[in-house]
């Protein structure tokens, strides 16, 4: 075997193992492993995902309970600011958990304030949890963020399955029952909300980046949450609905720099015809001021 067809082998080799490699398999999906839908993945998978329906108006009228056991309806938990809306379900042992702690992390990394800027509900996608069960997440979340952002700024909800499905149909959040791991199937994101109940943009997977973040909140509140530094980024980066995430836009960044190009030139014309026309008239002050000496 020579050199040549040995380091072949080795990259062949290499990309097998990547592309079957189990962290390869989570992230495609974005479903754990130990959830067990190996079995007959074809029948689950086709099941599972996020096909973020941005621009829908979610149905506010659903009815749910919150933590202390009240009835609400989805209208109640919307307000004059832009809605995070987290689908979990709380007897998750695995991928909600991972994205609760991400959103949580986030949290604590921004200067937009929860409850003032921007708040969020945390609806159960399983019918058979309760308030009781949300009531133990509350908790977490003031002990993790405090009782204050809490109390002012974050819903915890359950429902019936007719509810549930008017939610998630309206966002396009699909799961599914695998029956012989007793746990569901699912994709993780947080999908972020007008103050009127319109999905405006949906950020995919467990950790979600401040920037993104962010700039969702902001572009979510038509310009009446954040900076106008925050507006200069929006020029910047550019939402990628197929991804979840916002990437640098370098068509933005071509306009920018060619609209800047032209109305450099555009000065350094005004600034030469100004000063041609200045040349001009002084030397036609000179020659009548020659003519009349003479």
């Amino acid at each position: 075997m020579n050199p040549a067809q040995a380091i072949t082998r080795v990259l062949a080799i290499a990309i097998f193992v990547i592309a079957n490699s189990p962290c390869a398999f989570a992230v495609d999906i974005e479903v754990p492993k130990t959830q067990g839908v190996d079995a007959a993945p074809s029948q689950i998978i086709t099941q599972v995902g996020i096909d973020p329906q941005l621009g829908a108006m979610l149905p506010l009228d659903t009815q749910f309970v919150d933590a202390s056991g009240a009835n609400v309806k989805l209208r109640d938990c919307l307000n004059d600011k832009p809605v995070v809306l987290h689908l979990v379900y709380y007897q998750c042992p695995m991928l909600c958990k991972l994205s609760s702690d991400g959103l949580l992390s986030t949290l604590k990394t921004l200067s937009l304030k929860q409850g003032q800027d921007f708040s969020i509900v945390t609806l159960s996608f399983d019918a058979h949890e309760g308030p009781e069960l949300s009531k133990n997440a509350r908790t977490m979340a003031i002990e993790r963020c405090g009782r204050e952002a809490v109390e002012t700024g974050w819903r915890f909800l359950t429902g019936d399955e007719q509810n549930i499905k008017a939610v998630t149909n309206a966002v396009g959040f699909r799961f599914a029952w695998d029956e012989r791991t007793k746990q569901f199937a699912h994709a993780s994101g947080i999908f972020i909300l007008t103050p009127e109940g319109r999905l405006s943009r949906y950020l995919g997977g467990i950790e979600y980046s401040p920037r993104d973040f962010r700039l969702a909140v902001v572009e979510a509140s038509d310009g009446k949450v954040g900076t106008l530094r925050d507006q200069v980024k929006l020029l910047c980066y550019m939402y990628d609905p197929s991804g979840g995430k916002y990437g640098f836009a370098i068509m933005s960044l071509m306009r920018i720099a060619g609209l800047t190009t032209v109305v450099g030139l555009a000065s350094a014309i005004i600034v030469m015809v100004r000063r041609e026309r200045r040349r001009t008239a002084g030397e036609g002050l000179a020659t009548t001021e020659n003519a009349a000496t003479i």
